[in-house]
């Protein structure tokens, strides 16, 4: 669509035509452009690499979106906490990453300028979620958490094993029979944790201290069936890592 083929020019109101009896205050003419251009962007795909990412402590987002001609503002609302809670965009936003968004154009009248306000966004190449474990991983590694003198010894011989795992579980039934069959003089201890959605990071963590308070096993085994990425996402969960990091026990 070209600004000739717009309503804001091609279908001017009276009010902003006449006299200089007839002239409109700047908060008239704003409310009249916003009032024209921001339903005929209230639905908008856009795509371009985001500059001067500027992250707020009230959890909102701002930065650029340009290309090699153009730039426009950008801005998303509750990013901090969208962050945490949708495993698709856990990643993290950066000057130079580009980016598919989804939002609506609106325009602030305080400063007269006007944005896209975004919704949906998903970097352009590599998949979000594998994005974000990369991005974990990396921090991770430099900090020393993945050093080899860091890894603790199995025991050639453990008489007690801890899982950290849904009770009610395929995976829990599945190596109880098999460990019944090749390893019947191992104890095992059945630790219940939610192992998938909200709170299920959370609540392993909480399982692996109470492992190592009460010394509930020799080894401990995090485990459940398979599943989805999304599935599995709470095992990449960085508290989580954290605490097995912790974790006396291997």
């Amino acid at each position: 669509m070209s600004l000739k083929e717009l309503p804001l020019f091609s279908q001017v109101d009276n009010s902003t035509t006449g006299t200089k009896r007839d002239a409109l205050t700047v908060s008239q003419l704003t409310s009249q452009i916003k009032g024209k251009l921001e339903p005929q962007f209230a639905d908008v795909w856009i795509k371009g690499e985001i500059s001067n990412y500027r992250p707020a402590s009230s959890g909102h987002a701002y930065f650029s979106l340009k290309d090699a001609s153009a730039c426009i503002s950008a801005a998303i609302f509750g990013w901090g906490a969208r962050n945490k809670k949708n495993p698709r965009q856990a990643f993290d936003l950066h000057d130079g990453l580009e980016v598919i968004c989804h939002g609506k154009v609106t325009i602030y009248p305080p400063r007269g300028s006007y944005q896209i306000t975004i919704d949906s966004i998903e970097p352009l190449g590599a998949g979000a979620l594998q994005l974000a474990f990369e991005q974990l991983k990396a921090k991770l590694a430099t900090e020393g958490l993945f050093e080899q003198k860091k890894k603790r010894r199995l025991p050639s011989y453990p008489n007690t094993l801890a899982v950290i795992t849904s009770p009610s579980g395929a995976a829990i039934k599945d190596m109880l029979n098999i460990l019944k069959r090749r390893a019947p003089h191992i104890n095992i201890v059945v630790v219940p944790a939610l192992v998938q959605g909200d709170g299920a990071a959370a609540q392993i963590i909480k399982a692996l201290e109470l492992v190592n308070k009460h010394k509930l096993g020799q080894i401990v085994v995090l485990a459940r069936g398979g599943g989805s990425i999304e599935d599995l996402w709470c095992f990449n969960d960085e508290e989580l890592a954290r605490a097995i990091s912790r974790s006396g026990i291997p």
